[in-house]
């Protein structure tokens, strides 16, 4: 795992800034730079880390 992708742990709030209508996803698990987002928008997917940065949301607004 990338020192990028190491601090994406489940439950951390996230967002895809190459897709922002996707909302704010929660992460589900992180195996080897793979990150599973749950987006409320368009539901479960696997990120490879590695190729897309995903920013954590720490404050809701």
């Amino acid at each position: 795992m990338s020192e990028l992708t190491s601090h994406l742990t489940p439950g951390l709030l996230v967002q895809n800034p190459a897709h922002p209508e996707w909302g704010t996803g929660q992460v589900q698990s992180n195996i080897n730079g793979r990150i599973t987002v749950n987006f409320p928008e368009i539901g479960k997917v696997v990120i490879d880390g590695k190729k897309i940065e995903l920013v954590p949301v720490f404050e809701q607004k």
